[in-house]
């Protein structure tokens, strides 16, 4: 058999084919009980069951292929700061998760948003890094504790990671900043809807943190925030200043 019979539609195909032949043959044969009739209903049922498990083979081999995808995570432990812990799953496709709390809080990965830009430069730089394959990026001098801060490169069965306090290498850094945006990205973003939901006289102070971040250039993806400050913006029940600011800040991030 080769592989355009293992084609799930072509056998299909074959298993509606032999119950034809057979119902059609049956048809002219000798009454039910026949000998001859058990015969064939014996071999259509095993064509079947043979027919059913090779389908199942061909879903096992094409269903991993389609569905496995390269995927980058970024790992940021720091105890006694805000937040403990960080983690950050990037997938060649697209697919995203973070994962960002404190310590002695559950697990709680939620998906968000990389663009397709950010998601290659992401995994031009894990190349260059060799995928974190034998790399050594700790500097192993005495110095402060900045967080344990672990890349790891999965696809399939191959997996490399490298974990760090403090490096001088110059694409480790670019890939480190990136994470870091990404996380700052989302806690300012968190930080903006909690209290435009539930703290409408801290809205200014969590929009002054945004803003700090975004002039400090934290934010790689800052176009994200423009549904909020847009919806802030134009809510009436939230203080003119804050108002003002988000729309100052949108118009910003729209004209860079």
């Amino acid at each position: 058999m080769n592989a355009r019979d293992l084609n799930p539609r072509n056998l299909n195909a074959r298993v509606l084919n032999t119950h034809r032949d057979i119902k059609r043959q049956t048809s002219m044969e000798m009454h039910p009980g026949s000998g001859r009739l058990k015969r064939r209903l014996r071999l259509f049922i095993a064509a079947v069951v043979w027919l059913l498990g090779a389908g199942s083979v061909v879903s096992i081999l094409i269903t991993p292929t389609l569905a496995a995808s390269p995927t980058i995570t970024f790992r940021k432990i720091f105890k006694q700061s805000y937040p403990e812990y960080v983690e950050i799953k990037i997938a060649e496709n697209g697919t995203s998760t973070y994962d960002i709390r404190q310590m002695d809080e559950q697990p709680s990965p939620a998906p968000f948003e990389v663009n397709r830009e950010l998601v290659e430069k992401i995994f031009r730089l894990a190349h260059e890094l060799h995928d974190f394959n034998g790399v050594e990026l700790d500097v192993h001098r005495k110095i402060a504790n900045l967080g344990q801060k672990t890349f790891r490169y999965e696809n399939g069965s191959e997996s490399h990671e490298v974990s760090f306090n403090y490096t001088l290498d110059s694409t480790a850094n670019q890939l480190l900043d990136i994470f870091e945006g990404l996380g700052r990205e989302e806690v300012d973003l968190d930080s903006l809807q909690r209290t435009m939901k539930h703290d409408r006289l801290g809205v200014n102070d969590a929009l002054i943190r945004v803003e700090n971040d975004y002039n400090s250039k934290l934010l790689p993806q800052p176009d994200l925030l423009l549904p909020l400050l847009d919806q802030l913006a134009a809510d009436e029940k939230y203080v003119d200043i804050a108002r003002d600011r988000a729309r100052a800040l949108a118009a910003r991030i729209r004209n860079h």
